[in-house]
């Protein structure tokens, strides 16, 4: 499958999926049971209509699965069953490659390519 584009959007979910912004048990959990949707909304401060157009690119490109939790877990709390997106074994391999690509370009891009101020062209 395609490989999905890097935007800045979608490299904030990503590390976000990857446990970036967490630490210890919690990033663990991260990592196996993933996120719900509206705890990624939160995680990356991306408006449902950027977060879940990106989810669907990388569920296609079969980085990302998604599930809905247990009845039991979400009628205990007493609230509706969330669903949930974590990494598959693909994406987690690609995605942190992938985001080291994509900050590798955006430095290049954004550098100064080897010219340093008051050395060009001259004296």
């Amino acid at each position: 499958m395609a490989e999905p584009r890097m935007t800045t959007h979608t490299q904030t979910v990503l590390r976000a999926l990857l446990g970036r912004s967490v630490s210890g048990e919690r990033r663990q959990a991260v990592l196996r049971t993933g996120l719900y949707g509206l705890e990624l909304s939160r995680m990356t401060d991306l408006p449902n209509g950027t977060l879940f157009p990106i989810l669907e690119r990388l569920l296609q490109a079969g980085w990302v699965e998604r599930y809905w939790e247990q009845d039991e877990l979400a009628e205990a709390e007493g609230r509706p069953r969330r669903r949930f997106y974590r990494l598959t074994t693909s994406g987690a391999e690609a995605a942190p490659q992938a985001l080291a690509t994509a900050t590798a370009k955006t430095a290049n891009s954004t550098g100064h390519r080897g010219l340093r101020p008051g050395l060009a062209g001259g004296a």
